[in-house]
């Protein structure tokens, strides 16, 4: 399969938890970054709920004609090194109409054909793929051979990154793990909510970095 070489790329407590009001209180926060840029990434992409929180317009999309497209498709509005790519599986987020990174929004096939009129109009690409959920796997096709997305990094959050884990779609986990601790209840973590029944996945390590405020940057590869 053509796809992009994709990294999973967090910044965790000692506890493995992600949130970034925790996180942002954390040292390692400049190191977390400095070790994005040094993923030399052709793109980013974050789940919904990370995309909500730090991308999107307050608000929700709801459309007045709810026609789902019930299609394979994709729409690419502009060619550019660098993309930020969020998924919004049924079509909710608001997203304003001109970003210093050019946005791909993917979504499943069961999205209204109204929220993409809407992208349209924003000049915003976008990829639908997978009936009821997105078909992650044939989006990253679509990436790759449409978009000439060649790495990707995947910021958030656990849901998502459990998502790509659960497809072997990952080929590298990358943690920037703070010197602190969450310890909050029910907090998610870097992969959640796979099922109980789900079997531990073995790594294998790559580079370990120490850094003076007590952060590390661990790099793992799937295969």
């Amino acid at each position: 399969m053509n796809r992009p070489y994709i990294i999973s790329h967090m910044m965790t407590s000692l506890d493995g938890r992600i949130d970034c009001g925790m996180t942002a209180k954390l040292p390692g926060v400049e190191e977390y970054y400095a070790a994005l840029n040094k993923l030399n990434l052709t793109a980013t992409l974050s789940g919904r709920v990370t995309a909500q929180l730090e991308m999107a317009k307050k608000g929700e999309f709801e459309a007045k004609n709810k026609e789902p497209l019930n299609a394979e498709k994709f729409s690419k509005k502009i060619s550019a090194k660098e993309y930020s790519i969020a998924v919004d599986t049924k079509g909710s987020l608001l997203w304003q109409e001109h970003s210093q990174v050019p946005l791909i929004i993917i979504t499943s096939e069961a999205v209204a054909k109204e929220y993409l009129a809407y992208l349209d109009e924003r000049n915003i690409s976008w990829i639908a793929c997978g009936k009821e959920r997105i078909n992650l796997a044939k989006a990253m096709e679509i990436l790759a051979e449409e978009f000439g997305v060649k790495r990707l990094g995947i910021v958030g959050g656990g849901t998502i990154n459990a998502g790509f884990l659960n497809e072997g779609l990952l080929d590298e986990i990358s943690i920037l793990l703070a010197p602190g601790i969450d310890g909050r209840k029910g907090m998610t973590a870097v992969f959640d909510g796979l099922p109980m029944e789900t079997e531990p996945i073995s790594l294998k390590l790559k580079n370990v970095a120490q850094y003076d405020s007590g952060a590390l940057w661990l790099q793992y590869q799937t295969r």
